[in-house]
């Protein structure tokens, strides 16, 4: 998909985007189980600026972070991610942090969801715009995963 790109890639088309003016919003995440609370959140990342970004965790970083996931590979977990309109690129990172991601691209503005402190989000201290959007209460992948767990026990 021509959303997909490598991050070299990523890093020439941003930097024709951001001749014409045009802000970059980065996010990042596993984004394995995607839900109402995603598509929320990933609308209002991408009314902050022109273009929405997203520094998707690789297989191997999500089960570092999470042991037992993903549970969508990255592949899919990217195409499904493509296939959102908010969503204008999506880039892999095998790191735990997005921050060398970040430094690379150069971001804008940088988003994410509300259980996050400002002063916390990796790359705060290198983005000019930081934004800790509202938490959709209710609606996470864990607990997708525990009512399906439940319906198979």
């Amino acid at each position: 998909m021509a959303k997909i790109l490598p991050l070299d890639e990523l890093i020439k088309v941003l930097s024709a985007h951001r001749d014409k003016g045009k802000r970059i919003v980065f996010t990042n995440g596993c984004f394995d189980i995607i839900h109402a609370g995603h598509v929320r959140y990933l609308r209002e990342a991408h009314a902050l600026g022109d273009l929405l970004v997203i520094g998707l965790n690789s297989d191997a970083s999500v089960s570092r972070l999470k042991p037992g996931r993903p549970v969508n590979n990255e592949s899919q977990r990217a195409e499904v991610l493509a296939a959102l309109e908010m969503v204008d690129y999506v880039v892999l990172f095998t790191e735990d942090t997005p921050y060398e991601l970040i430094k690379s691209l150069r971001p804008d503005v940088l988003v994410k969801g509300g259980d996050w402190k400002k002063e916390d989000i990796i790359g705060a201290d290198i983005v000019p715009e930081i934004h800790s959007l509202a938490f959709t209460d209710g609606i996470s992948t864990t607990a997708i995963i525990g009512r399906i767990r439940a319906l198979t026990d």
